[in-house]
């Protein structure tokens, strides 16, 4: 009969069995020699007791090329096998893992969706009489902290006290971070102090990540108290530590309690001195909640301290300005920061480019011909491209033309070049367009767009510029 023959085929037939497949597929050319030889090691071992200690006879080279092969081809017929290697060489001396792999074991060994394989790794463990020890379990807890598991980080956690090993500082702060960025806060905080009943400390890093936590939900009460109990605890509050309070305290709380704050670390003489970077957030939220007029004083409390602004925090400053309506006061900010070292053309630039993000284009535009500064190249192309759409080409090569010869502005977009000729030669200002094009082939400006052949007829034909047109169409890129 037909049929038992073909189950029996079926059945004796090795590419059913998962481990041939491994074979088959780990034999891939691409493989590194290094890769092959683990990968028999592991298939003749599996069912061994103490897999790990084995490994440690192969004397091929391992590094991230290797065990990232490993990973894939284990990741789909045993997956198990592939995170028992990857945490074996996690720990092998002559080799360590990098974030990248950490992230990269997570996802080929696809934990988000099948966390029971790290339960099933540690179950084997446990029926094997193999003991796994607090590295070891470090290496599953980075896995889940490039993952951002913080479910299965608490979990981890808790199995390594269950395995007798005592989790130190470094392993509470993974798993706290974790918390934080998923938003448990409450959970955070439990895991703190459970720290200190097990006599662990927690440190600067344990402190800083609970209170920005803290900061990011609105708990700013237990923020600040928790940033006066850890001097108790010889941890002194750092720019890094109060940044993050001054972060919540803008965003949730009163501004004005962000300005006394600001000052008090003004008047630390420790850690804890501003820098331009915690005087740019306040800045920020301060624009964020459209009381830009208010922002104002930071500047004046900056320079009494002897912090120069630098170019985020003004552009971040004029745009709020801008968006609130005070365009004189935001022009105002550029003769005040004249002694900051910020180039006045920079914080003119600002202005321009704030006033057209709000839509205010033809002051803009105003400004730009008549503050005797100079905008820089991305502020210049911008404005001469609205002026383009307007069908305002003269100006906007007029404009141009300007710029050119005063040299100030070293990279106007190169489209800009032929959005104009395209438009002169349909206006048909073949003076302006004549120049445009000596122009381009002096500075090797390439034609682009769908209009190359119209301009070059129009040059030829219209112009009576046949060499032009030639020059100007043989320009390579």
């Amino acid at each position: 009969m037909l049929v038992p023959s073909i189950r029996l085929f079926l059945k004796n037939n090795p590419t059913n069995n998962p481990n041939y497949v491994l074979k088959m597929v780990h034999l891939s050319t691409t493989s590194s020699s290094s890769t092959k030889e683990f990968l028999n090691h592991l298939l003749n071992n599996k069912n061994g007791y103490a897999m790990e200690r084995t490994l440690n006879a192969v004397r091929a080279k391992l590094d991230a090329r290797c065990v990232d092969e490993v990973l894939e081809k284990c990741a789909v017929n045993d997956p198990q096998m592939g995170l028992r290697f990857f945490i074996w060489a996690g720990l092998n001396p002559s080799y360590r893992h990098s974030s990248y792999m950490f992230s990269r074991a997570y996802k080929l060994l696809e934990v988000d969706r099948k966390a029971q394989i790290i339960r099933d790794v540690l179950e084997a463990y446990r029926l094997q009489n193999y003991v796994p020890s607090a590295k070891m379990f470090k290496v599953i807890l980075n896995m889940c902290r490039e993952g951002k598991d913080a479910n299965m980080g608490l979990w981890v956690l808790r199995k390594i006290k269950e395995c007798n090993c005592r989790p130190d500082t470094t392993v509470y702060n993974v798993v706290i971070r974790l918390l934080r960025e998923k938003g448990d806060m409450d959970e955070a905080m439990g895991l703190m102090r459970e720290m200190e009943l097990i006599d662990l400390h927690p440190d600067m890093i344990t402190y800083v990540v609970i209170i920005k936590g803290l900061s990011e939900v609105g708990r700013l009460e237990e923020a600040c108290g928790l940033t006066k109990a850890m001097r108790g605890h010889g941890c002194v509050p750092n720019t890094v530590t109060y940044s993050a309070l001054l972060d919540g305290i803008c965003r949730f709380g009163n501004l004005e309690r962000a300005l006394e704050l600001l000052r008090e670390m003004e008047k630390d003489s420790g850690q804890c001195k501003p820098n331009v970077v915690t005087y740019t957030t306040v800045v920020q939220n301060f624009v964020e909640k459209c009381q830009s007029v208010e922002a104002l004083s930071i500047l004046d409390q900056m320079r009494d301290f002897g912090c120069k602004p630098n170019r985020v925090l003004i552009c971040t400053l004029i745009q709020g300005l801008c968006k609130d309506g005070h365009v004189e006061e935001a022009h105002k900010v550029i003769n005040r920061v004249a002694e900051s070292g910020i180039p006045l053309d920079s914080c003119y630039s600002f202005l321009v480019l704030s006033l057209l993000r709000i839509g205010k284009l033809k002051e803009a535009e105003m400004r730009m011909l008549t503050g005797g500064l100079m905008p820089d190249g991305l502020t210049s192309s911008t404005i001469i491209r609205w002026l383009c759409q307007k069908s305002r080409i003269l100006d906007g090569y007029h404009l141009i033309d300007v710029i050119e010869q005063s040299r100030s502005v070293s990279s106007i977009d190169s489209d800009i070049y032929s959005i104009l000729m395209a438009g002169l030669c349909e206006e048909k200002h073949l003076v302006e367009a004549a120049k445009l094009a000596n122009l381009m082939v002096e500075k090797g400006i390439k034609l682009k767009g769908p209009y190359v052949k119209n301009i070059i007829e129009c040059l030829r034909h219209c112009c009576g510029k046949e060499d032009l047109a030639s020059s100007i169409g043989n320009i390579k890129s």
